[in-house]
This record gives C-alpha cells, sequence and structure tokens, in this order.
C-alpha cells in the first residue's frame, strides 16, 4: 500500500493524546464507613472490571476513528502493478461536437452527456493539473492549456459545430501541443461514428489515450447527399433539369418522403419520393429560368429528428448574353455570323489578328480563331492567360497556318502539335455522346445522321502524355476536333479549316449550332454550384480591385469581411472558416453583388452508424483504454484507480465514521 500525501502520517503521533488521557484518567471516591465489607468487595471489583473493558473499548474505538481519518486524508491506494503516475498532469481532452452529438437519450443531449463525463474527468484531477479542451473545430484558441477553472469554463462553452475532423488528425493534434515535461494523458469523448475513423491511432509511447464512448440510438436518417445539372451550364428560358441524389442510411424504406424546391424564395411542391433501404434514389426537377443573374435554389426533404442534411443549397449565375469574340486575319466569317443571328443572348464581336485589345479578351465566354496564319508572343501570352482563368477557345485553323507558331502556342498549352497538311477525303464517323458538348442533343443518333467531311486536314502528333478528349472522329479514328483542359478554361482545335472548300461543318446545322452553342454555354461551366462547410474554403472571383485596399465582405447568415489575395486577374477569397451555418451568401464589393455562393453541412456525418466497443479496440488499436457504460459520478473514481491504482480514502474515511459510532454507542448504551 502507498499513499498519496505519505506527510500526513505523521499525524498518527496524536494517537498518544487519547493514550495518555486514557492512562491517566482516575476518578475519585468518597470514603463510607461500613462494619461489613465483604459484600462491597465484590460488587466494587465487578463494576471495576465492567468499566475498565468498556474503558478500553472506547479508548480502541476513538483510536481507530482518528487512525482511519489520517489514513483518509493521506489518501493511500494499492498499486496494480504500473508505475505509480507522479508529477504534473497534462490532460488533454476532445470532446465531440459534430452535429450527431445533436441527437438526444433519455431526452438529452449526446453533446451534453459528453460534457458532464468531461467534467467529472476535470475534477478528478488535482489543481495544479493542466488541461486542454479540444473539438472538431481545432481553433488555435482550444488548443491552449488552462488550469481547473478556466478548463470547465471553456467546456460550458463548447457548442454544436459543422466542422468534422477524422479522429486521427484530432489526435495528431492533441500529440503536437503537448509540453516536452508531466504526464501525457489524452481523452477522447465522443460517439464514434464509422465515418469519422479511418485508420488505427498511433498511440505515443509517452502518452496515454482513453476512449469514453457516448451511447448513440442508430437513426434511420435521409439526408440528400448532392446535386447537379445535367447540362454543363443552365441555360436561359430552356428547361434545365436538376438532379437530386437522395440516400437512406436507415434499415427500413421510407415511403412517401416530400419533396419540395425553393427558388428564389419561392416554394413549390416536386412530389413524393421513396427511397429503399440502405438505397438511394436520384430525381429530377425541370427548372425554367426566365430571367439572368444569381438564381438561389434550395431542394428540401422533410425528415425527423436528424434535419441538418434536409436541406441542399445551390447557386447558379445565368448569363442573360453571351460575349463572342471572332479573330481572323480576314473579313468576319459569313457562316459563324449567321450562326449567331439565329442564337438570342448572343453577342458576337469581331477582331482582325493585327488590332487586339488583350484587355478586353476577359470579358469575352468564348473566342473563336479562324484563318489566322500565325500567332504574335503577345497574343500567346494573352490567350493563355485567358484559358488558365476559365476562358473557352474554339480554333480553326488556316490553310497556309505557320506551322511553327501554331506549334509553338500547341506546346506552351501543352496540346499536340502539328505536321503537316494532307488533301484526302475524309468522314467525320463518330460523335463522344458521352462529352457534354453532344451531350443529351440527339435523342439517338440515327445512321442517317449527316456528320461534316474534310477535303483537306492537318495531321496532328497524337502524344498521349498531351491527354485531350475527342469530340469528333473521323472513321480512320483520327481526330477531327478534340478538346483540351486548360486552367480552368477549355481549348477545341479542329484539324480543319472552317472553309467550305475543305470543311463542310459550317453547312451542317445540327452539328455546327450545338457545337457552337456548347462551347459558349460552357464557358461558366467553372462555377460551383456549392460549397461544403468546413471542406471548401477558398473562392475565386474576377479581379475588379483597382488597388489592394479595396476590400470584399461576405453577407447571408453569417456576415464578415474575408481573405483575400489578388493573383493576376483573379482573387482568391478565403472564407477563414467563418462559415458555420447552411444556407446562400453573397460576395459584395462596392455594395454591388459580385458572387452568390451556397454552403451546405458536411453531409459526413449523415450516416448515423457507430462503433460498438469491440469494433473501437480493433479500429483504434490495442494500445488505448476504453471506460464504456460508466455514469459520470463514478468517472472520477475511475480515473484515478486507472493512475493510481485501487483507492482506499474513502474506505478509510467510512471506517472512521464506524469507529466514531461504536464509540457512540458505548458510550450511550453501556452503562457502569
Amino acid at each position: 500500500m502507498q499513499f498519496v500525501y505519505p506527510q500526513i502520517l505523521w499525524a498518527l503521533l496524536a494517537l498518544l493524546i487519547p493514550i495518555i488521557i486514557h492512562l491517566f484518567h482516575f476518578r475519585r471516591f468518597k470514603k463510607v464507613y461500613f462494619t461489613n465489607v465483604r459484600l462491597l468487595k465484590e460488587i466494587k471489583e465487578e463494576k471495576s472490571t465492567r468499566n475498565k473493558l468498556r474503558n478500553l473499548l472506547v479508548l480502541l474505538s476513538r483510536l481507530l476513528a482518528l487512525a482511519f481519518l489520517i489514513f483518509a486524508f493521506a489518501q493511500p491506494f494499492i498499486s496494480r502493478g504500473n508505475e505509480v503516475k507522479t508529477g504534473k498532469n497534462y490532460v488533454s481532452l476532445f470532446i465531440d461536437n459534430s452535429q450527431s452529438m445533436a441527437s438526444t437519450l433519455d431526452n438529452i443531449p449526446l453533446l451534453d452527456q459528453a460534457k458532464k463525463k468531461a467534467e467529472e474527468i476535470i475534477n478528478a484531477y488535482e489543481a495544479t493539473d493542466q488541461f486542454q479542451i479540444l473539438t472538431h473545430d481545432l481553433s488555435s484558441a482550444e488548443q491552449r492549456w488552462l488550469n481547473k477553472e478556466n478548463s470547465l469554463n471553456a467546456l460550458s462553452q463548447v457548442q454544436i459545430t459543422s466542422e468534422v475532423n477524422k479522429l486521427a488528425n484530432v489526435y495528431n493534434r492533441q500529440l503536437q501541443t503537448q509540453p516536452s515535461d508531466g504526464n501525457h494523458i489524452i481523452y477522447l469523448i465522443s460517439d464514434f461514428q464509422r465515418s469519422i475513423i479511418d485508420q488505427p491511432l498511433v498511440v505515443d509511447s509517452l502518452s496515454e489515450v482513453n476512449v469514453i464512448p457516448i451511447n448513440a440510438i442508430i437513426e434511420n436518417n435521409l439526408a440528400i447527399d448532392s446535386v447537379w445539372f445535367e447540362s454543363v451550364v443552365p441555360a436561359l428560358n430552356q428547361n434545365n433539369k436538376l438532379q437530386v441524389r437522395i440516400k437512406n442510411y436507415g434499415s427500413e424504406a421510407r415511403e412517401d418522403v416530400r419533396l419540395s424546391l425553393i427558388q428564389n424564395g419561392q416554394t413549390r411542391p416536386e412530389g413524393i419520393v421513396s427511397i429503399p433501404a440502405k438505397g438511394s434514389i436520384i430525381d429530377s426537377i425541370n427548372l425554367l429560368f426566365t430571367e439572368g443573374g444569381w438564381q438561389n435554389i434550395e431542394i428540401r426533404i422533410d425528415d425527423y429528428p436528424v434535419q441538418f442534411d434536409d436541406s441542399y443549397f445551390i447557386n447558379v449565375n445565368v448569363k442573360d448574353q453571351m460575349n463572342v469574340l471572332s479573330i481572323s486575319d480576314n473579313q468576319l466569317n459569313v457562316y459563324l455570323n449567321a450562326v449567331f443571328k439565329g442564337l438570342n443572348k448572343f453577342q458576337l464581336d469581331y477582331n482582325r489578328s493585327s488590332n487586339i485589345q488583350y484587355d478586353q479578351l476577359s470579358n469575352k465566354d468564348l473566342i473563336i480563331f479562324d484563318n489566322v496564319r500565325t500567332f504574335s508572343s503577345g497574343l500567346m501570352g494573352a490567350l493563355k492567360t485567358y484559358l488558365q482563368n476559365g476562358g473557352n477557345v474554339l480554333l480553326f485553323p488556316d490553310r497556309n497556318a505557320e506551322i511553327d507558331s501554331y506549334n509553338q502556342i500547341f506546346n506552351q498549352l501543352g496540346a499536340n502539335t502539328m505536321v503537316g497538311w494532307t488533301e484526302e477525303e475524309k468522314d467525320v464517323f463518330r460523335i463522344n455522346t458521352e462529352e457534354y458538348i453532344f451531350a443529351n442533343v440527339f435523342e439517338s443518333i440515327s445512321q442517317n445522321i449527316k456528320l461534316p467531311q474534310s477535303t483537306g486536314n492537318f495531321k496532328f502528333n497524337s502524344f498521349s502524355s498531351r491527354g485531350g478528349e475527342f469530340i469528333l472522329k473521323y472513321r480512320d479514328g483520327s481526330d477531327y476536333l478534340k478538346k483540351y483542359k486548360i486552367g480552368e478554361g477549355e481549348l477545341f482545335v479542329c484539324v480543319s479549316p472552317l472553309d467550305i472548300n475543305y470543311n463542310s461543318l459550317a453547312n451542317n446545322a445540327e452539328i455546327f449550332v450545338p457545337l457552337i452553342y456548347k462551347i459558349a454555354l460552357a464557358s461558366n461551366a467553372s462555377q460551383k454550384l456549392s460549397f461544403t462547410i468546413g471542406v471548401d474554403n477558398f473562392a475565386e472571383v474576377k479581379n475588379n480591385a483597382s488597388s489592394d485596399e479595396i476590400i470584399y465582405s461576405i453577407t447571408g447568415p453569417d456576415a464578415f469581411i474575408p481573405g483575400q489575395t489578388n493573383r493576376g486577374a483573379k482573387t482568391i477569397i478565403n472564407f477563414n472558416n467563418m462559415i458555420d451555418k447552411s444556407g446562400h451568401y453573397e460576395l459584395i464589393l462596392d455594395e454591388e453583388k459580385q458572387l452568390g455562393l451556397a454552403f451546405n453541412y458536411d453531409r459526413t456525418e449523415s450516416d448515423l452508424d457507430f462503433y460498438n466497443t469491440s469494433e473501437l479496440k480493433d479500429n483504434l488499436g490495442d494500445q488505448i483504454n476504453i471506460i464504456d457504460n460508466v455514469v459520470a459520478a463514478d468517472l472520477g473514481i475511475i480515473i484515478k484507480e486507472k493512475d493510481k491504482g485501487v483507492i482506499l480514502w474513502r474506505w478509510c474515511l467510512i471506517l472512521a465514521l464506524i469507529f466514531l459510532g461504536i464509540e457512540t454507542l458505548l458510550l450511550r448504551f453501556w452503562k457502569v
């Protein structure tokens, strides 16, 4: 047996005091004379014996009561064989405050249960120990070490958050912030959803890791998992199909689930859906945009009790006018002009290749190069910047193109290079309907569909390292039209000039019109429909600032000033994890809306499936201690016994009270 405070044992010397009092306790007797003392002598001897026995028992009870009281203050314990921890303790506690901890058990939120256990842990340690309160937020303020009082105050302020971190990330943060001295003790308090554990914990030999599961009820949860448009970019005054994926994480099928759409504040029901158990469905919603600009859209289902994932927000910018620029060495191509005259909301401008205003290129949604023989160095640089910033380029080579000039820009952009010109009749035979340009354009491709033909074309190297995706192919398998991803933009290269003497594309409306139309629309495809809170922390916007003094602001459910960094033609907006509520937001500059933003909660927490105790051991490793099925009142005792062994001070206190009770009974009921 060992003692936490062995110096208190010196107080055992106080046991001499009742012993001394007992030894020198003499009673004064009054003399009475009798003629015959035989009977009195017998009475005296009998009472003296009983009195001595009672006094000895009282003394013994008093000594034992005092001794066990002293032992209680010295805090004895029996070591379990492990090395007893001495010195200062640094206790790091992780309290899971993710969305799943908002669920209740016996009408008490799981987060409140976790905080109660954390409070009991803190109270089990000494006032000289230091504590760290970590949550899924992992903020810099949480990484500080606090005394007992401040740690309890920090614990009381823990609230549900939209942030979700893997348990391994949390544990690594706890290790990184540990001081070099003292005892390192880690507690992980969570419902331990399967989604937050992706690898075993590599337990540091200098740290003790304790896992405290919070028992949760598995809910039959529904969630809107994702939303996307069937077309790359939704168009004005057209039927746009919005696809919605809904997941059922429960073990029972769900019938008659109401689905609704909120578009710019106007709500409309979208019918009833059914989702199989442990399955998902994809439902389509038709959207018609009659006005251009930013569109706020929310898709919603009715589900209870878990509701954070019942809404999904998106924001899309529907352009009311597409700006197209044609660049040529000659006059504007009459076929291009005819196509765009028939397309509403398209504005076609023309520039000679010798008279290009480079600073105006960023305002164009599509640039078409037609019959340009050579590219100047300035045009090459401007074109590369335009593509990297999200612009789209469609290139038809000139019959007399300078191959070296073309190859120079192709090499800069990472596209396949020209080999030379050849004149032969070739037919386009295959359309890539999996790619967005011709996706959903044709109900079916019949044998009678008219495809382009060419009598002359440039041959290109086919380096696989250059990538690219074919849009149209010749019958011999070579590419007729190919797409390259360049930065945020796309480069489309046709191997034949846009000249009816060599290429019938301009006369083939069922191919030419959707080709031009879709490429122009796709210049807007890089915009994000939505952001995930805690995951997506950056957005890009066109750099409209005249100086670094210009400040953007965010408005919406949360309002704040974001970080901003100007990088050439773009400004990088940093949300700095300031957004904590789902919904629609706006990026404002000089009181004008620059960008529409939609934020959704992370769906990681939607799957309400949890590890049991045995699975935790298998998935977290054998070096952790699992403290399970413990009420908060017993947790402090378990912690002390874990650190010291079998704690005996409570038993000592109980025995001290018992012996004090025995002494009282002896004095009251044993009459002499």
